[in-house]
């Protein structure tokens, strides 16, 4: 396996974007939910769906201050901030921008200010046309879409987090379009229809139409979408190798909790670090995204990025295996400023522009 992973390494392209991610150096991430308040209901918002708000954000703030510290203490050096609402809190998010890597999920209907938080990755929620989002997001009446555009227009921190139901793949082209001429970048998310709402919005009518145009759009856009083919097929089929997505398999639960346990033993690979707190800063759920849901409804991307990483030595079988691996490795790290997102998404292009198109069997 090494000896392959050292052949693969003489190809220079293969070997800068390798060397690109050691030089960073373990990221040890937890997963944060910064308060339990939203200014917003969602339909099918996984927080809200299994009472997650329960966990009350304590307003003082020495308690906030001494949760970095512990995290600090053990070794922790990146944060995921979900919530709740993150841009809720923008006290808070300084401290940790002060302190760790970061990235933030937002509904985007309160912009996060530029001035002493520049460089921070944000990921800006849509879930479809204007008329969906709205549906979804809005109650049938706030434009979220047309806030969070005017919010995040030209600032190069932002990318739209589109989460697509597997029934609306036809309004992917027009929203990925304005979300490109608003001056951001793409990432894909896959709606799982925790509410309930069936028919086009039910993720077990499968994601084939919305792989495809996912597709389309990384090959008219390139450089403006973060995916890859690969990447999209390993999310929207559920499949790596042999290996079949769902809790047995999912790297990143909290390994603190005793819950957690017969998971940890069952011989495949986790996070040793991961935690994924509630917002009181002390408990911690099973995983990022929930407590007892179905994992078969869970298309998280940064859960299914995890997946991939971990599985170097599945990777090493073949250059294109191992080019599969190292782009959704360097995707991550590009999405999350790790490295230089413009030349990590140049890199990347030149990998894409040589590869064979990805198999939909």
């Amino acid at each position: 396996m090494l000896g392959s992973l050292k052949t693969y390494l003489q190809d220079p392209l293969l070997k800068k974007m390798y060397d690109d991610i050691r030089s960073v150096g373990p990221v040890k991430s937890i997963s944060l939910d910064l308060t339990h308040r939203c200014n917003l209901r969602c339909k099918g918002c996984y927080y809200f769906e299994e009472g997650m708000d329960r966990h009350r954000s304590p307003e003082d703030e020495r308690l906030f201050d001494a949760f970095l510290n512990r995290e600090a203490e053990r070794g922790t050096n990146f944060i995921t901030i979900v919530g709740g609402e993150p841009s809720l809190e923008i006290g808070r998010i300084r401290k940790i921008y002060a302190r760790f890597k970061l990235s933030i999920a937002t509904n985007g209907l309160k912009k996060i200010p530029v001035d002493g938080l520049e460089n921070i990755p944000i990921g800006v929620a849509v879930w479809g046309s204007r008329e969906t989002d709205r549906f979804l997001r809005g109650n049938d009446k706030i434009d979220i879409f047309e806030k969070a555009l005017d919010n995040y227009k030209n600032d190069t921190r932002a990318f739209w987090y589109y989460t697509v139901a597997p029934g609306l793949s036809e309004e992917i082209p027009e929203v990925v379009k304005t979300c490109i001429d608003n001056g951001n970048r793409v990432l894909f998310n896959y709606y799982s229809d925790q509410a309930g709402l069936g028919g086009k919005f039910d993720y077990r009518s499968g994601f084939e139409k919305v792989r495809a145009q996912i597709d389309r759009m990384i090959e008219l856009y390139p450089g403006q979408i973060f995916m890859t083919p690969y990447f999209n097929k390993i999310i929207s089929t559920g499949q790596l190798f042999d290996m079949k997505w769902g809790y047995e398999v999912c790297t990143n639960i909290s390994t603190n909790l005793p819950s957690n346990a017969a998971r940890m033993d069952n011989g495949y690979p986790y996070n040793p670090h991961f935690r994924a707190y509630h917002a009181d800063f002390e408990t911690v759920r099973r995983c990022c995204t929930g407590e007892t849901r179905d994992c078969a409804s869970c298309f998280d991307t940064w859960e299914h990025f995890s997946w991939i990483m971990v599985h170097l030595r599945k990777h090493l079988s073949t250059k294109e295996d191992f080019t599969n691996w190292l782009s959704t490795m360097y995707l991550f790290y590009t999405i999350n400023r790790l490295v230089d997102t413009e030349e990590g998404m140049s890199q990347l292009q030149s990998l894409l522009s040589r590869q064979q198109p990805i198999s939909s069997e």
